[in-house]
């Protein structure tokens, strides 16, 4: 497919990655992580950021380490409270 026929006008290149011998390795993406204000959640948000040092495939073992921690965050919020020491009297 020529240049023109993929919408690229004639003589223009396009940017479609690094140029040819360019090592570049993963670099960040930039997302914002704005603080929750809970401790557990904020924390793994950051663990987020391990993400981007990462090549593509490593991606995976931290997106699901995220997933399973700010899975057990929401459980909790689900869990009845448990007695105090002195709640439980009969």
């Amino acid at each position: 497919m020529s240049d023109e026929a993929a919408g690229i006008p004639g003589g223009a290149v396009a940017a479609a990655g690094p140029e040819a011998g360019d090592a570049a390795g993963p670099a960040p993406l930039g997302v914002v992580r704005t603080p929750t204000g809970h401790a557990g959640v904020d924390a793994y948000l950051a663990r987020l950021a391990d993400a981007d040092h990462l090549e593509a495939d490593g991606h995976l073992e931290v997106y699901e380490d995220v997933h399973r921690g700010l899975r057990e965050a929401l459980d909790a919020l689900d869990a009845p409270p448990l007695p105090g020491p002195y709640e439980n009297r009969s």
